[in-house]
């Protein structure tokens, strides 16, 4: 690997075989359309695709209105019971954020930030997809990300998504969030414990590695899980995690009437591509996201930030 500052970083940062791992996908695959990852069809990498979804928009006449659902950002409360959670976490909570796509356009970025602004929180959970393309230059990725960040007052942790460079992860760590690359991290209350864990995106780039980020945490503690994609949910709750936060799905984003989805872009039952479920003893959420992909519209599909509150059962 060649030597420059953000690779220096990143080697001292990251497990050498994973990074290898991870850079060598993306120069391999970053612009691919067809294979790679649980989806052998890629729409955010064709480019004509892009094109004839805004085509076909304003043909249908949706196009104003689809522009205006996507900065029409909903806060949702969510109550989470965990008969493990020990009483000094009772009622903590995390400010969900996911896909944000922060460059694509800057009114629903403003939006998101007017949206999350006084909100009250314990630490903020982000769970990947900062960029809109998947390839070529993110410095506005992290200009935009540092706007937003500036309005989260607490602790932030994330992990990265498809969209996602591993070159990213200097700049977001020095906004002070704290990425979890296959790692978990410990909030303390006196002697009551929860952990946090995060993996690489486990749909396009397959770097993920939950027995890495389980490995030290006690099967008798309350371990949160952050993915980018829901379809690690089954390895996820033989791991013994309490509680999967994700995002990737964006609900179908334009969906038809009631919410329906056109297409799931997961490898995971529909029941797990947007909102609250369980699987086993494991609870989940699947957040629409915050921020739209390929082109800023929102149909029968309004994006969201959620505040995950935790109650002892």
């Amino acid at each position: 690997m060649s030597k420059n500052p953000t690779m220096d970083y990143l080697e001292k940062r990251l497990d050498r075989l994973y990074l290898k791992q991870r850079l060598g996908v993306q120069r391999d695959h970053e612009s691919q359309v067809f294979g790679q990852g649980r989806n052998f069809f890629h729409i955010e990498n064709w480019q004509l695709g892009h094109a004839l979804l805004k085509s076909g928009l304003h043909a249908s006449g949706l196009r104003r209105r689809a522009r205006r659902n996507a900065t029409n950002i909903q806060l949702n409360h969510h109550d989470i019971h965990i008969k493990e959670l020990p009483e000094v976490f009772d009622g903590f909570t995390i400010l969900h954020l996911s896909d944000l796509h922060v460059d694509l356009s800057e009114n629903i970025t403003n939006a998101l930030i007017h949206r999350i602004q006084s909100l009250e929180y314990d630490i903020c959970a982000l769970t990947g997809d900062y960029r809109a393309e998947t390839r070529g230059p993110y410095d506005k990725t992290l200009t935009e990300m540092a706007r937003v960040r500036r309005e989260i007052p607490g602790p932030v942790y994330g992990v990265l998504g498809n969209h996602d460079f591993v070159e990213m992860i200097e700049g977001l760590e020095a906004m002070d969030i704290h990425m979890l690359m296959n790692e978990a991290t410990l909030i303390e209350r006196g002697s009551a414990k929860l952990h946090i864990a995060g993996i690489d995106d486990p749909h396009y780039y397959q770097v993920d590695n939950l027995e890495k980020a389980a490995m030290h945490i006690p099967p008798d503690e309350v371990s949160i899980l952050l993915s980018h994609s829901p379809e690690v949910y089954k390895r996820a709750a033989h791991s013994d995690f309490n509680l999967m936060l994700c995002g990737h799905t964006h609900g179908g984003q334009i969906c038809l009437p009631g919410g329906i989805f056109v297409t799931v872009n997961a490898n995971c039952p529909r029941l797990l591509a947007r909102g609250a479920w369980d699987y086993h003893e494991m609870r989940g959420y699947t957040s629409v996201g915050c921020g739209s992909c390929i082109v800023d519209a929102r149909i029968n599909c309004l994006p969201e930030v959620t505040l995950h509150h935790l109650r002892k059962e």
